[in-house]
């Protein structure tokens, strides 16, 4: 009887484990490294930029969770890094920002990647093309 019980049991757990995975609920064990998923970003004339970053990572608590994102040229200089304080759990994605990101002169696509405290950098990247507006007084581009 007792087998019987704890049989069944098991096989609800799986189920329910099966159906969270379907909603989209991600499970404990499976965290694994923090995503970028979306970025928008605004720039100026002066070539700075403010971002808006998505970020994705099954955080658990303290002991694991996505803690930071950086943006850095496609050579790998960091450029900027928003530092996140706590963990995201009952939050995901989710969205935050970056501001006054000085862009070099010659860096016109930036590549944004979230790093988490367990695994470190390596989840997904998002490469970024930025658009400046033109200064004033400069001659605009012929069409055509």
């Amino acid at each position: 009887m007792r087998a019987r019980r704890f049989s069944r049991l098991r096989s609800r757990l799986v189920v329910a484990a099966i159906a969270s995975c379907a909603a989209g609920a991600p499970l404990v064990a499976w965290a694994g490294k923090a995503d970028v998923v979306r970025v928008h970003a605004t720039c100026t004339t002066i070539r700075t930029c403010d971002f808006q970053v998505t970020v994705k990572h099954a955080d658990i608590g303290r002991s694991h969770y996505a803690d930071r994102f950086e943006i850095v040229t496609k050579e790998g200089e960091v450029l900027g890094t928003r530092v996140l304080q706590h963990p995201h759990v009952h939050e995901q994605p989710f969205v935050r920002g970056l501001v006054g990101v000085e862009i070099p002169e010659g860096v016109d696509e930036v590549v944004v990647r979230a790093h988490d405290s367990k695994h470190g950098l390596g989840g997904e990247t998002v490469t970024k093309r930025l658009e400046f507006p033109p200064r004033a007084g400069a001659a605009a581009k012929p069409e055509g």
